[in-house]
Formats: structure tokens, sequence, C-alpha cells
């Protein structure tokens, strides 16, 4: 299952791509963000494996592995769970002094166990559903921070 989202963000490409990177403002754009622990090489660098935790409605422990990292180009992370793998890469454009067009792209490559996978084939809104929410948030914080 593959999907694409957007959205303009009212501030600056240096401003958004900052606020995106910034492992401390990700509780106030991702629900249920708890924390992540670099496992293995060095943050932001290709092969670099962190663990990141959410504490929302259920606990859910991802390990992601950077596939790329050249922003504000793009960044592409394989995230892994025991119930699916997906691979996700995020680009920022400039489309103005103060606009930038946030872009991601996901690609579910594997879903583990008979729910996730009814979950998949019956809703498979819901995964682009809840990308396009924490983009949505996301813009409302980094616009709140310009």
């Amino acid at each position: 299952m593959k999907y694409t989202c957007q959205i303009e963000i009212n501030a600056p490409i240096d401003k958004v791509v900052s606020l995106w990177e910034d492992e401390s403002s990700f509780k106030h754009w991702q629900d249920g963000f708890e924390s992540i622990e670099l496992l293995i090489g060095e943050k932001n660098t290709q092969g670099a494996k962190s663990k990141i935790v959410l504490n929302g409605k259920q606990h859910i422990e991802l390990i992601e592995t950077i596939i790329t990292y050249n922003l504000p180009q793009e960044k592409t992370a394989l995230y892994e769970h025991k119930h699916m793998t997906n691979t996700q890469t995020s680009k920022f454009k400039s489309v103005g002094e103060n606009t930038t067009l946030y872009i991601s792209e996901v690609e579910y490559t594997v879903f583990n166990g008979f729910m996730i996978k009814l979950m998949a084939k019956l809703f498979p809104g819901m995964f682009k559903k809840q990308s396009q929410k924490w983009m949505n948030q996301f813009k409302a914080f980094a616009e709140k921070q310009n």
C-alpha cells in the first residue's frame, strides 16, 4: 500500500526543517510520542538505527533505520514494528519566501497478523488519515513558532 500526503506550511524552509528535525518538539505534533533513542550509528546519517516509543491508545515501539538523509531535499527511513513494516520519505520544498511544501510518501511493505492485514484491506484510508493528521499538527506547531 502506497500513498502521498502533503501540506503547505506558512514558514520559511529552514525554520520548518529545523523544527521537524528537533526531537524535543516531536511531542507537540506526534500524538503519544514518548521517546526516541539512538541504538546504532550516528544521528541523522545513513544506517543509523533508533527506537521510537509511542504511548497513546496503545504502546508502540518502532525501529527506524535511516536509508537516506539529505534534508531539506529528503529523508527516507525504514520503520519496523511487530505488526508492520513501511518506508517513509519526507521532502521539503520552498514555494515562496515564507512558504514550505512538506511532502510525505509512505509505502507499507509488510503486515504481520490477521487483524492488521484485515484493517489494511478494509480500511486502507486510516493509515493515510493518521499521516495527514500528524502533518496538520506539525503545520499548526510550526506556524506558531514562526
